[in-house]
């Protein structure tokens, strides 16, 4: 047995709890305060005054995305469009073997209205098809050869579930919207080799590790990203704990696959019980208010439709009960009011057939009808958010707010006003579509303010969370979505020792400061995986 004891600091073991130390033993918390003190132990951690907490919970995330990313043309942090273009040329003169050239994460706001044109990677790739997909994930920018071999032309009918935007002239401008568009291209892509998708968990693992999260819920699993999942739990190379969530789509093919989600459940249940578990099926109800493709129940100022719901109501609402009834739990991308209520109705209607739902989620909950708020709290869904978003960032003020208009604006991620209701509330990052630090989000949440202060005074600042109701919903938010509050989101005695340390006690900063506390050290199990 192997006890280790953390000495000396501020130990958060929950919201309404602190102590001064913590002993775990074997990788389970067995005391803490002068009862830890008390245990001869094999390690003594000094905290030197900093803050200890239970490790976070991404609610909602794409860790296998996040680590690809790595692997392809660096398209995520260029601030203008020519510094953006001159990262792909590079890429591609050094990867000439390249059968494609691939990157992911660029910025949307980076060209009017977020529409991106072929020519201009024509004229610096010329010879091969680009791919590039925005940060937001929903968006995708390609060269006319791409075009060319996904069979793009102006004769090409417009998905249901997606939007080919066109020039003028009515041929295919190069950027695609939604899946149903951009999802013919990334179907001719290569397939991964095992090197690089142990490569893609490895630098998922890192990134999390460094951040202090040790476990996190991928939200958009099919079989190939699976067998990335196994693989890397088989090798050694997870340092954080996942559920795995089986994406749904529309269209009649959720039934032709229905069946293989209880299967993939019970593989990963038996090949890698240790790190992961696939209880869950991800539907997208709708795309994202920045490109116009979220569902809202009025039409967008800028341009006049009410988005793209991926799903007909009643079918999603179909399928939401079948996975219920099958055990699972239903995670519902939902982001424009129309979408949100029609995730609700899904809800209610499943509760209504079988009585009882599993931690029902709706992530992102961006907007929100005032009428569907109520609603949370009767169905018991949880709302998850990613309160990096709820600042008043460029893609907000280039994109969403032109499309929204500044009173339905300002009723985007109403954090305070959900849990103060009752609701249950999570966090997550929706990394790589943002940062995985759960502390810049944290901080986000506590002041609704940019790096640089904007705006005064904070926006919607009524919708502000105190540190720790932003630590709770980052810690024992996530756990409760889980379903596995009796293992892990607090530093309770007998829970997991899955742990974090700050560099500072963070109760003492000042609220602009919290979002720039580093984790200096993790543990998942009581093993150090970082720091």
């Amino acid at each position: 047995m192997t006890t280790t004891v953390w000495v000396n600091g501020k130990v958060w073991i929950d919201e309404n709890n602190s102590t001064h130390a913590l002993a775990a033993t074997d990788g389970v918390i067995v005391a803490h305060g002068d009862a830890a003190l008390a245990l001869k132990a094999d390690e003594s951690i000094d905290l030197a005054g900093r803050t200890l907490l239970p490790g976070f919970g991404d609610g909602h995330a794409h860790p296998v995305f996040g680590g690809i990313e790595t692997l392809f043309a660096p398209v995520r942090g260029p601030e203008t469009l020519a510094k953006l273009l001159a990262a792909i040329k590079k890429w591609a003169d050094v990867n000439p073997n390249a059968e494609w050239v691939r990157g992911e994460g660029y910025d949307p706001s980076l060209a009017p209205r977020g529409e991106f044109d072929a020519k201009w990677l024509d004229e610096i790739v010329p010879d091969r098809p680009v791919v590039l997909r925005a940060m937001d994930y929903h968006t995708a920018w390609v060269n006319t050869k791409a075009l060319e071999l996904a069979g793009f032309n102006k004769d090409t009918p417009q998905p249901s579930d997606g939007e080919i935007s066109l020039r003028a002239d009515g041929t295919p401008s190069g950027t695609l919207r939604e899946w149903g568009a951009w999802g013919p291209v990334y179907d001719l892509l290569p397939a991964l080799t095992s090197e690089q998708r142990d490569q893609a968990l490895r630098a998922a693992s890192a990134a999390f590790s460094a951040c202090g999260v040790t476990w996190a819920q991928d939200a958009w699993v099919e079989n190939d990203t699976m067998e990335s999942w196994l693989q890397a739990a088989k090798s050694g190379a997870l340092k954080f704990r996942a559920n795995l969530a089986w994406l749904a789509e529309p269209e009649g093919v959720w039934r032709t696959k229905v069946d293989g989600f209880e299967a993939n459940r019970d593989r990963v249940n038996t090949e890698a019980p240790e790190f992961l578990t696939g209880n869950t099926v991800k539907f997208f109800a709708d795309g994202i208010l920045e490109g116009g493709t979220a569902a809202v129940l009025e039409d967008y100022c800028d341009c006049p439709n009410k988005g793209i719901p991926n799903w007909k109501r009643e079918e999603l609402i179909d399928a939401v009960a079948e996975v219920v009834k099958r055990g699972f739990q239903a995670h519902i991308h939902a982001i424009g009011d129309a979408g949100i209520r029609t995730a609700l109705d899904a809800f209610e209607n499943a509760r209504n057939l079988h009585g009882h739902l599993i931690n029902p989620v709706i992530a992102h909950s961006q907007l929100i009808d005032p009428a569907d708020l109520p609603r949370f709290k009767a169905l018991d869904v949880i709302a998850n958010f990613e309160p990096l978003w709820a600042q008043l960032a460029s893609e907000q003020v280039v994109l969403t707010i032109p499309r929204l208009g500044q009173e339905r604006a300002d009723r985007q991620y109403p954090m305070a006003t959900l849990l103060r209701s009752g609701t249950k509330i999570s966090f997550g990052s929706d990394w790589p579509v943002t940062s995985p630090v759960p502390m810049e989000g944290i901080g986000v949440a506590v002041t609704r303010l940019t790096d640089e202060g904007f705006p005064e005074g904070g926006w919607v600042p009524s919708e502000r969370l105190t540190l720790d109701e932003s630590l709770t919903a980052y810690t024992m938010g996530s756990a409760v979505q889980a379903g596995e509050s009796n293992l892990w989101g607090d530093l309770a005695v007998g829970k997991r020792a899955d742990i974090v340390l700050l560099d500072c006690d963070v109760h003492s900063l000042a609220p602009m400061e919290i979002r720039n506390a580093k984790v200096v050290g993790t543990w998942l199990g009581g093993v150090r995986v970082h720091g």
